[in-house]
């Protein structure tokens, strides 16, 4: 028999099988021997009280053997010698979950990326962290996985609007993901995990007889009739498929102009830009547990072992404008995540442990339309020039070699230049500089006001223990690349199949999964 029930459990008892089994029996009301297993279909914790609690909603087994975890299955088929081909630009979490849509459908999909593999990928992102070099090809944001394998690995999004979450994620698992994943209010990978995963979907595309091109930058088409007929990459080669479907990132800024060249149509989208904040973990920790963390500490070592490293979501209106934290990393890393010399942004990243005494959170002020022709910028191409304005502002007040302009929090909010800077995870190393002279004015001045509100709502938030540094600028895509609302190709392509973050479909992993699954799906369904 199983019965489904909700336990509410100190943190110090939910890694202990053993008590939620007794939790279990209690409130079946059957003996604790009848209790056979239980899995667990949601966790989360509660920290609104002055007694902080876990939820399970748990499946509990009574007299019988547990139910193993069902992973949904993916259906392998060999497309090695498929008619139908699909050439997929772009191997990030779109692209990736297209092509294995594809794959399923009897398609062969041929996957193209400008950067390289996640191991090669590697030796790129240390060069950019010790030497300040960027490779415009191979970087933060460009390579085997896209943005999501170096930033992070969080899974936002809990709503099936876009696609089918739960196949997501099981993927995930399927390919490596530990399993806490389907069932974490607010899941998370780790970078440290994520290559292993992306390597591991690239190997099952591979046995399937699709292709997989690394180093393959996409530089034009050839269109015909409205239809793209040949894709053609920097190196000369040309492919021919029976469609395109585009999985670009935000960052892939060459892609919008290639399309604006062909007067192919383009769109402004709003976006948003900011900085980065770093405190030390153990400070955003007693801000957001109180009382509660001591209760909580390892006397050993003084560690807070039985609560998860703290995070915070921030939102202000500013002047009519939101102000909000973006992608906040506990226990995290900012890191480069500039694509051209001569730029610079920052980004943040956690490992799977959320383990390093920093915790950080891009904040951010929106922009729209308005606020870029009062700057301005116009046309649809407006919100990237307005990013790569700001971005080479921040290059030269750091210095070279993607060292970041910082300032202290309070020195930010009372425009002081910083005498001094709190340690931070910033590898490239930091410079004091005043933030003003980096950040439009009207960015400076609402996220001075935001930081003052912001220290009311979390008391100890603003902090000269805090630092700021610029700029946190690819939050989103600026330019949203059309596409019709049935059919999902590009109004004036009818093989162009826009997906993902880039084209400005999606806002995370697995929104960008669910988007190119989608996509995938339309377009074997007018191929098959």
């Amino acid at each position: 028999m199983e019965i489904t029930l909700q336990i509410k459990i100190l943190p110090a008892e939910s890694e202990s099988h053993e008590t939620i089994l007794a939790h279990c029996a209690e409130q079946t009301g059957y003996p604790l021997s009848s209790v056979s297993g239980y899995q667990i279909q949601k966790r989360s914790l509660d920290a609104r009280g002055r007694q902080i609690w876990v939820i399970m909603n748990l499946t509990v087994f009574i007299d019988e053997a547990p139910a193993p975890l069902h992973i949904l299955p993916l259906t392998p088929r060999d497309v090695s010698g498929s008619d139908k081909r699909v050439v997929v630009i772009g191997a990030g979490p779109a692209g990736l979950f297209a092509a294995l849509k594809l794959v399923e459908s009897g398609i062969q999909p041929i996957v193209l990326e400008r950067g390289k593999d996640v191991r090669a990928r590697r030796k790129d992102l240390a060069l950019l962290n010790r030497e300040g070099e960027v490779n415009p090809e191979s970087n933060y944001c460009f390579g085997e996985g896209g943005a999501g394998t170096y930033s992070d690995g969080k899974l936002y999004t809990r709503s099936n609007k876009r696609g089918d979450l739960k196949r997501i994620l099981h993927t995930f698992v399927r390919f490596g993901a530990a399993e806490n994943i389907l069932y974490d209010a607010h899941p998370h990978i780790g970078t440290n995990k994520l290559p292993q995963i992306i390597t591991a979907i690239r190997q099952f595309l591979l046995d399937c007889g699709a292709r997989f091109l690394f180093e393959k930058k996409v530089v034009d088409w050839k269109i015909e009739q409205g239809r793209i007929r040949q894709t053609i990459t920097a190196d000369g080669d040309v492919f021919e498929a029976d469609a395109v479907i585009l999985a670009t990132g935000h960052s892939a800024r060459d892609i919008f102009q290639l399309l604006a060249q062909k007067e192919i149509l383009l769109e402004a989208k709003p976006f948003a830009i900011g900085v980065r904040i770093e405190h030390p973990q153990d400070l955003i920790d007693r801000i957001q547990y109180g009382r509660l963390r001591q209760a909580n500490l390892d006397e050993a070592t003084g560690d807070n072992c039985l609560l998860p490293p703290a995070s915070y979501s921030l939102v202000q209106q500013i002047n009519g404008k939101g102000v909000f934290s973006f992608c906040m990393c506990p226990g995290g890393i900012i890191a480069p995540a500039s694509t051209s010399p001569g730029e610079l942004v920052v980004n943040g990243w956690s490992p799977s442990k959320r383990n390093n005494p920093f915790g950080n959170s891009g904040i951010v002020v929106t922009v729209d339309e308005k606020d870029l022709a009062a700057l301005g910028f116009s046309g649809p191409l407006g919100g990237m020039r307005l990013q790569q304005q700001v971005e080479q502002h921040a290059f030269r007040a750091g210095g070279g070699k993607m060292v970041a302009p910082a300032q202290c929090m309070t020195d930010f909010v009372e425009n002081k230049l910083s005498s001094s800077l709190p340690p931070c995870s910033y590898l490239p190393g930091i410079r004091s500089t005043s933030l003003q002279e980096v950040l439009p004015a009207f960015i400076y001045q609402d996220l001075r006001e935001a930081f003052r509100l912001f220290g009311k709502k979390m008391r100890g938030y603003y902090t000269q223990e805090a630092v700021v540094v610029a700029t946190e600028s690819r939050t989103s895509s600026p330019v949203r690349i059309p596409r019709d609302p049935v059919g999902l190709n590009h109004p004036q392509l009818q093989n162009l199949f826009p997906c993902g973050e880039g084209p400005g479909y999606a806002g995370g992993i697995v929104s960008a999964a669910m988007d190119g699954e989608r996509v995938a799906q339309t377009v074997a369904e007018i191929l098959v």
